[in-house]
């Protein structure tokens, strides 16, 4: 046998198999299963590992598309065009990869796998049963990611709470990719421990009912990540290894944060990556978090404030104000201004305000910049179309997302180029000069009643203008940005709006969509149709959102 033909044999015996660390919740909701999976993510590729996360949704819908923003937070969008959850954007930021569909299931998706493939006689005959052919379905998709991923470690989030009836089936799941590879997979149970004001004592009472819940599942965790809003000291450490059977040094502190960027830091602390690489039979590794660590300095030192106010409609629930509706615009605001060495001071304003009390749009000139994100729907829309009114005349930074964008267009049409009944079919389909229309492709759709993962998803080109202020910002002359939306600019006033200053200066190469649009002799006025927040990072913000910060310090 030939040398070379011995090496590669010798490689491919000492190549590992694939390892998979599944995270768990217990206690709460919100926990942050998504930022520990997101943050173990950071660590392992940290330490030269190939990585990928994946996100279990327990929620019967197929994509996360159809779900109200304000009861299950961000749809998330990848470049290939899926709806997923938000924590999908926290993997992408914290791992800095694009990720795709095959890294997102619900349970929707995997049931109607199965009851394609039996229609389709895959099963060969079979009785086809919750038990194991869902479960195996799941693990499929966990396994096919890996692999076309190429990744040494593969970290899945179970969505939900241990205990609930929901996402029993994935837990089933990972009791059997265990069963079957005992050597490559670990548990993490993320889990809450609250310090009741009238007792000031931290409690491990409620982890340990949830790690017995996970125990009937099967499921023995390897470590506990001990949420709180207080470090977790050694008695708790020590009530927690006797009563849930982990080891002490593997009850890791995660205690509340001004910066989930610090994150990676704390846990690698403590040890946790290298601790879990034991459990599954691999050698320690030195951890590279130089650059995570210069954004933590970075975010530490800065002083100065830059206040920016962000008009939409999805915040209210109830009481209580719901900034996960927007949580990629919120994390691309924050990217940009650390950049800048500036601390964000974000403002949540229900554009109904500017409906019912016109007079208090003038609130709108103490802040530094103005952004109004994606939406849907007609409530608050003549609110919004004041903001953005006032902002234009003001001279008040502004970025338009989406929504945003096409509102513009309508406020420049009606107030600048004088048409009165100019608006988007969306809210008004009789319109007089509909300048936000709908193309006949979605139009088909709306008529059919079909709305799931049917809208104009995922990334597509832009070709820049030259001497454009975006061609600057993104130092391109072409750009590919992620979509989400149903209803475009009316290209039949392209030429009336861009003579008229408001100029089209990106657009989509294949259709002639218009993709940007930006203001002339303003500080900073910018429409996109797309959605750049989905594109930021921590280490890397988006061109767009440093263009807003840029302008809104020197607006101070």
């Amino acid at each position: 046998m030939e040398y070379k033909t011995i090496l590669t044999c010798m490689r491919n015996k000492k190549k590992r198999n694939p390892k998979y660390i599944f995270v768990v919740g217990g206690v709460l909701s919100g926990v942050g299963k998504g930022v520990t999976t997101a943050s173990l993510g950071a660590i392992f590729r940290a330490k030269g590992f190939s990585v990928t996360a994946l996100k279990a949704d327990p929620y019967v819908n197929v994509d996360a598309g159809t779900m109200n923003p304000t009861e299950h937070g961000e749809v998330f969008v990848t470049n290939d065009g899926d709806e997923t959850d938000q924590d999908m954007g926290n993997y992408e930021r914290f791992l800095e990869v694009d990720l795709t569909s095959i890294n997102y299931m619900t349970t929707g998706r995997v049931y109607q796998e199965v009851i394609n493939n039996e229609r389709s006689m895959k099963y060969k005959g079979k009785c086809v049963q919750v038990v194991p052919h869902i479960p195996e379905e799941i693990n499929r998709r966990i396994t096919h990611a890996s692999s076309a991923n190429s990744a040494e470690i593969t970290i899945i989030e179970i969505g939900g709470t241990v205990g609930e009836y929901e996402n029993i089936l994935f837990l089933e799941a990972a009791r059997m990719m265990k069963l079957a590879n005992p050597d490559d997979v670990a548990f993490v149970l993320v889990s809450y421990l609250p310090i009741p004001s009238h007792i000031g004592e931290m409690k491990t009472k409620p982890t340990q009912q949830a790690c017995r819940l996970l125990n009937g599942a099967g499921i023995q965790p390897d470590m506990i990540i001990a949420r709180s809003s207080a470090a977790l000291d050694k008695p708790r450490k020590e009530k927690l290894a006797i009563h849930c059977g982990v080891k002490k040094d593997n009850c890791i502190s995660a205690p509340n944060v001004s910066s989930i960027y610090s994150i990676p830091r704390i846990m690698d602390e403590q040890h946790i990556g290298n601790k879990l690489l034991k459990t599954l039979g691999i050698s320690s590794r030195k951890t590279q978090l130089t650059r995570w660590n210069v954004l933590e300095r970075k975010i530490q030192k800065a002083k100065k404030e830059v206040h920016i106010g962000v008009v939409g409609k999805y915040f209210g629930s109830g009481g209580f104000t719901l900034s996960d509706s927007y949580i990629s615009v919120i994390e691309a605001i924050r990217h940009a201004a650390w950049y800048y060495g500036v601390i964000p001071k974000l403002t949540w304003i229900d554009s109904e305000e500017f409906e019912a009390k016109p007079a208090t749009l003038r609130s709108l000139g103490k802040y530094n910049g103005i952004i109004v994100p994606g939406g849907f729907g007609t409530r608050g829309i003549e609110g919004i179309i004041n903001t953005i009114s006032y902002v234009r005349k003001k001279h008040i930074p502004y970025l338009g997302i989406c929504y945003g964008m096409q509102l513009a267009t309508v406020e420049f049409a009606r107030n600048v180029l004088q048409k009165k009944g100019a608006h988007t079919v969306e809210v008004d389909d009789a319109a007089l000069h509909p300048i936000i229309h709908i193309n006949p492709h979605q139009a088909k759709h709306v008529k059919e009643n079909r709305y799931g993962g049917t809208m104009r998803l995922g990334a597509y080109d832009c070709v820049l203008e030259h001497g454009s202020r975006v061609r600057k910002l993104y130092k391109s002359k072409s750009v590919s940005e992620r979509h989400r939306h149903r209803y475009e600019f009316n290209n039949e006033y392209k030429e009336m709006v861009h003579n008229a200053g408001l100029r089209i200066v990106g657009t989509n190469p294949e259709s002639s969509l218009v993709e940007i649009v930006e203001l002339a002799n303003h500080p900073f006025f910018v429409g996109v149709q797309f959605h750049p927040e989905f594109l930021s990072k921590p280490l890397n913000p988006h061109p767009l959102f440093k263009g807003l910060i840029q302008a809104a310090i020197n607006n101070k």
